[in-house]
């Protein structure tokens, strides 16, 4: 018996770094997976990797985009008629110093961090069932400053406020709403950095390492389970080897 069976979630942002590791456990604990993101070679690679039993479904879509929005709530409609987790995981993440900054470089990380995020958790409402959990993926960014990630750091603190909201507006339906936020994990993300940020990412955490995805996993699949955080809600769960504790 898995912890998830007979569970329908979806991962925004899921073909690679912790989004993937989040889907591989949770098929391997008995859910039905889809798994959103905008390389379709990527999802081709996440199918071939995770997909035991045909539990995992691929949909190619941009999360900040309205148009794909709506196809990935149609598709799970159609395909299981409702949703019972749903993870917010897709991010974007670029250092820009003050001074730097553009417009395209704020909407774009406000785009995809902030508004996906809304208009995702809004569009799974209808088919979202009562007693269901929803897991934003945060940062511990959204409380500790760094150096030229300003506007990302304003993402993930706007991320922790809507869970606080949210929990509240779903209630009566007792959906829970959580915030999960890792701290350096090793992500692709993480290695396409120059060694200079490579070194002061992992000067940070008290552990004196940067955390595996699939320990990040491991948290979410913790706040999706019914019965292991049934008294949770509203939180931010720091996955962070202490970097935001201290």
């Amino acid at each position: 018996m898995g912890k998830l069976d007979g569970k329908v979630a979806l991962i925004i942002g899921g073909s690679d770094g912790i989004g993937f590791s989040i889907a591989e456990l949770f098929v391997a604990e008995g859910a039905h997976v889809f798994i959103t993101g905008r390389r379709q070679s990527a999802l081709d690679e996440a199918i071939k990797n995770i997909n035991i039993n045909g539990k995992l479904t691929a949909i190619q879509a941009d999360c900040s985009i309205m148009a794909d929005i709506g196809t990935i709530y149609e598709q799970i409609k159609q395909d299981k008629g409702h949703l019972d987790i749903l993870v917010a995981n897709a991010a974007l993440a670029e250092f820009v110093p003050l001074g730097s900054i553009t417009e395209q470089h704020f909407d774009e990380t406000f785009n995809t961090n902030v508004k996906g995020v809304l208009f995702n958790v809004q569009a799974a409402l209808p088919i979202f069932t009562d007693g269901g959990s929803i897991i934003i993926l945060g940062s511990v960014a959204g409380c500790k400053a760094a150096p030229a990630f300003s506007v990302y750091s304003a993402t993930k603190t706007a991320l922790r406020s809507f869970a606080r909201s949210w929990c509240i507006d779903l209630k009566d339906r007792k959906i829970r709403v959580n915030t999960l936020s890792p701290g350096p994990v090793n992500t692709p993300a993480i290695r396409g950095q120059t060694e200079e940020i490579k070194n002061f990412v992992k000067s940070k955490p008290v552990m004196g390492r940067i955390g595996e995805p699939e320990e990040v996993a491991k948290a979410a699949l913790f706040l999706a389970s019914n019965e292991d955080s049934s008294y949770i809600t509203g939180i931010e769960l720091f996955v962070d080897g202490g970097t935001a504790q201290i």
